[in-house]
């Protein structure tokens, strides 16, 4: 599971936990920035400092949301471009496939190993789900169908474990799947495994990233790939790491607790480069908080979004500073709740829903799904809007078409959330 092998290390060294703390007050929703507003940099100071307070903000109450119970481990979620089917991949279900309606109901569950994160490649045509060395592929419509061989082949690497999230290249010709415990990213030539067989020699090669890689997007325009791993691949770890006292703004009741403050990273992948030598595919790598585990971008590519989960913050980033300038690329810092995990953008772009998932159970913490007003996180005026309920540990998530609900995984509830995210505050 993600964080799987930054708590080993940490225990390792006798860290259990993070320390520190920051809250951002909430104020009301400012603007959006126009389309070609400047940007402006965020102070670095503080980036990387672990946590496990949270920022208050109002209740936005439960009329927005409803619970479907769908048994074992919900993880990955993808909806079809047309919404009347839903697949839920679970590691100890398989992946379930839902008919959508007035409520989600279970139609089938197909076996495909231990699947984690989901994506659809080729206008929806095939469902990509996370799982051992690589990625099992699916037929849509078999499964949609419940007839047999939906499931057409797995794409597996020749060596490394753990994969958990996956995505694919624009022109559907190539799939990326992060292994969470290789330290990697896999590449593999989809195109090549549909039309001809899946085998060896879809494997293209990999690209190094740092520990316990999670996250990926693709941009808009198909030219880069952003990944996020917990932590950097040059990361060292004191000793005898000491305890800091807790900050004023720091949640009553949670103790600060021993940890050092270790930075992952958010790396920028040239995706061209990546489909011919992976190895040599990094354009660039920058700090991103503690333990960035998700990313995704805004519609036009132009600010990319990383939740880092022992910061307990929603990171913004400019994408071409990125690659120009990555020491100036922070240009929206938002403190949300506990351990934030999955993060969809909504209402048009002017929102962020994020996935506070407090997995790790902080003292005096709860799950919720955080809503973050977008043109105010860039303009650097308070953002965190309010705090909807949601079920034990959110993760992943998924906008219905037309935009007007968002569904969300409750991997320790065992049940997906439909969020009403119309008129959001």
């Amino acid at each position: 599971m993600a964080g799987a092998c930054v708590l080993t290390a940490l225990a390792t060294l006798g860290a259990s936990g993070c320390t520190g703390s920051h809250a951002i007050p909430v104020g009301a929703p400012a603007p959006a920035v126009p389309a070609q507003a400047p940007v402006r940099a965020v102070a670095p100071a503080g980036m990387t400092r672990c946590t496990i307070a949270s920022a208050s903000a109002p209740a936005l109450g439960r009329s927005r949301i409803s619970m479907v119970g769908v048994g074992g481990r919900p993880f990955g979620i993808a909806v079809t471009p047309d919404g009347r089917w839903v697949f839920v991949a679970s590691p100890t279900g398989g992946v379930g496939v839902l008919r959508a309606g007035t409520r989600l109901t279970l139609a089938r569950t197909i076996h495909a190993g231990l699947p984690l994160g989901e994506t659809l490649a080729d206008g929806g045509r095939y469902l990509l789900a996370a799982s051992g060395t690589g990625a099992v592929v699916i037929s849509v419509a078999r499964a949609e169908r419940g007839g047999a061989g939906a499931v057409l082949g797995t794409l597996a690497s020749p060596s490394g474990a753990g994969a958990i999230e996956v995505a694919v290249s624009r022109d559907g010709r190539f799939a990326f799947v992060s292994l969470e415990a290789s330290g990697r990213v896999a590449v593999f030539d989809l195109r090549r495994a549909l039309t001809r067989g899946f085998g060896p020699a879809d494997y293209v090669g990999a690209i190094p990233l740092g520990l316990a890689p999670v996250g990926l997007a693709v941009s808009p325009d198909g030219r880069w790939l952003y990944a996020t791993s917990e932590l950097s691949a040059t990361a060292r770890f004191p000793s005898q790491p000491a305890a800091r006292p807790a900050s004023p703004g720091q949640r009553a009741g949670a103790a600060a607790v021993p940890g050092p403050d270790v930075p992952g990273t958010l790396t920028v992948v040239s995706v061209r480069r990546a489909e011919t030598d992976p190895a040599r595919s990094v354009v660039a790598t920058v700090e991103a908080g503690c333990q960035p585990v998700r990313v995704i971008t805004s519609a036009d590519g132009r600010a990319v979004w990383v939740t880092a989960r022992a910061s307990d913050a929603l990171l913004g980033f400019s994408a071409a500073l990125l690659r120009s300038d990555p020491a100036r690329s922070l240009i929206a810092r938002v403190w949300v709740g506990e351990a934030p995990v999955g993060l969809a953008l909504v209402d048009h772009g002017g929102r962020i829903v994020v996935a506070d998932s407090n997995r790790f159970l902080a003292p005096g913490a709860s799950s919720s799904l955080a809503v973050v007003n977008v043109g105010a996180a860039l303009a650097g005026k308070p953002a965190l809007a309010g705090l909807l309920p949601a079920g034990q540990f959110p993760r992943e998530m998924a906008p219905e078409p037309g935009g007007r609900t968002l569904l969300v995984t409750n991997f320790d509830s065992g049940q997906v959330e439909l969020v009403n995210v119309a008129g959001l505050p």
